[in-house]
């Protein structure tokens, strides 16, 4: 059967994700790829130097894909911010604040989180003041839940130099009081204004992409998608991976507009980056665009109007971050450049507006081949549905986004149960012919990154850990094998690297995991609680034991 193989994997389930060879008992590992599947008679494979490893029943399957996780964010998020939880109340992330502030220097950023736009009229008339209160010293800035908007003292105001006199970004806006005088809310493009004093040192950097890689090999990922990179990220995971630490594979979003940055970066910066930090296990290919903002801040674009909204006021175009034409002729410009463009696009109305600009590089282009993919798409309108499929775009869902967890009575509250109710339907764009891959979107509202809840969320459309009751949208939940390839053999073709990784066939990189029990054989319930016993990345245990 071939050279002696470095590692064989025996008496085990393994699924392959492969349509031609389902399953298998046994597989052997040499130089990283798969060199035989089958039965009892891969062990003929071992040599004197091979290590033989009897499985006795447990389950083997592709390492999982994230296609949405922004893996530097979260990382510095666990490792240098005050985050109490998604969950926690308002008093306990000021509360940490506090603490922070008795610890480190005068003058140093506290960056903290998470506040809700629905507990808003809380806070104030300023809410800056209520800061000042208890961190009067040290600039402080507090995300949302969301990531899409901020809360600053009057120090980070002051740093910052936002005044009575700067004007609101486009896309943006910089909550005023009755004078005029800025309030310390920020929203969506207005954070721009900010961000760049609260960005990681080039050594957190490093230390949060050795975070995420642990973190991310824990939970059985294997590979994700980094959905609005910059510069400094980058150069963090091209570091990482030349020094052969990353052991991910990545692919990363060149961010061309996005709320978070104050201009549309250049098409040669893009080009640029994209040279320059292309390393073997990180892909510089894809760009991003932010079409809309968040439901719960009001700033996602719908065809309807929010409920209570005068319907007479309400104008979808205006929400659009990137009108029409415009974006026609970015998406016409990135396909032409050969990047596979991601979209930021939450209600129907953004939805459409991304649908409508790959059918106009389409149309110019004709079929580049390239595959380009609406973001979190959590509302369609059902006249879109099939579109995906027809114009071979990408649908990726963020379940842990709306199954029920802490953000989900916000949501019901600004959008109302039938329009919830309507959130990803998931089953449904699987039934139109559409492509589907799985994001998590961590940190930004989610609780974590483990996929296994994101799983279990497609097969309940629940919170099987029990934490936060209630379903969302029941008819639209799918089965294990309709859901599966959203985290393997889909993720892996979004990342170009199909046939690579994703699946367990003879040829491909060893990119598996170990699980105690074969998924068929779990409830949902049970799912939501995996934890991979290992990790393999090309052949080498990054994570646990076998």
């Amino acid at each position: 059967m071939g050279k002696a193989a470095d590692l064989i994997l025996t008496g085990g389930r393994v699924c392959t994700m492969d349509r031609a060879r389902p399953d298998a008992t046994a597989l052997a590992i040499a130089a990283g790829r798969i060199v035989a599947l089958g039965g009892d008679e891969v062990v003929a494979l071992a040599g004197p130097g091979t290590r033989v490893v009897a499985l006795g029943g447990r389950a083997v399957m592709p390492g999982l894909i994230d296609s949405h996780t922004h893996g530097l964010w979260g990382a510095c998020r666990d490792l240098f911010e005050v985050f109490p939880g998604l969950g926690a109340p308002l008093s306990a992330v000021l509360d940490g604040v506090v603490t922070r502030a008795a610890k480190v220097p005068l003058g140093t950023w506290i960056i903290a989180g998470p506040w809700r736009p629905i507990d808003r009229p809380s806070f104030g008339p300023r809410p800056a003041e209520m800061l000042d209160r208890i961190a009067p010293n040290h600039p402080v800035a507090i995300k949302d839940v969301s990531q899409h908007n901020l809360w600053l003292n009057s120090a980070a105001l002051r740093r910052a130099r936002i005044t009575h006199d700067t004007p609101d970004p486009v896309g943006g806006v910089i909550e005023r009081d009755a004078t005029g005088a800025p309030t310390g809310i920020l929203i969506e493009a207005a954070g721009a204004l900010v961000q760049g004093l609260l960005e990681p040192s080039a050594a957190q950097l490093d230390q949060a992409v050795a975070h995420l890689s642990a973190v991310f090999h824990g939970l059985g990922i294997t590979g994700f998608k980094e959905p609005m990179a910059f510069e400094p990220e980058l150069a963090a995971y091209a570091k990482a991976d030349h020094a052969g630490a990353l052991n991910l594979h990545v692919g990363t979003h060149l961010t061309r507009f996005s709320p978070f940055s104050e201009d549309w970066v250049p098409m040669e910066t893009l080009a640029a980056l994209r040279a320059a930090h292309q390393s073997p296990h990180l892909q510089t290919g894809y760009a991003k665009l932010f079409l809309d903002g968040v439901p719960i801040a009001r700033t996602a674009a719908f065809l309807a109007p929010y409920p209570g909204q005068d319907p007479a006021a309400h104008d979808p175009e205006a929400m659009l971050l990137i009108k029409p034409d415009r974006l026609a002729a970015e998406l016409i410009a990135l396909d032409l450049a050969g990047y596979v463009v991601k979209m930021h696009a939450v209600g129907d109305r953004a939805v459409r507006a991304g649908l409508d600009a790959i059918a106009a590089a389409r149309a110019t282009n004709g079929p580049s081949g390239l595959r380009h993919e609406i973001a979190h798409a959590n509302f369609i309108a059902p006249a879109d549905l099939a579109r995906f499929a027809a114009l071979d775009a990408v649908a990726e869902v963020s379940p842990k986004l709306w199954m029920p967890n802490p953000v989900t009575a916000s949501q019901r509250q600004v959008l109302g149960d039938a329009r919830v109710d309507t959130c990803h339907p998931i089953r449904s764009l699987l039934a139109a012919g559409a492509e589907v891959i799985y994001g998590s979107d961590w940190p930004a509202a989610a609780l974590d990154a483990n996929p296994w809840t994101g799983l279990a969320g497609m097969l309940s459309r629940a919170d099987l850990t029990g934490t936060y009751p209630g379903a969302v949208a029941t008819d639209e939940a799918i089965t294990l094998d309709q859901a599966l390839p959203l985290f393997t053999r889909n993720g892996a073709r979004a990342l170009g690297l199909e046939g690579q990784t994703g699946c367990l066939t003879v040829g491909a990189l060893a990119d598996l995991i170990v699980l105690e029990r074969p998924l068929e054989k779990l409830s949902p319930k049970e799912i939501a609680s995996v934890q991979p016993e290992a990790t393999l990345f090309g052949g080498k245990l990054v994570h646990g034991a076998l």
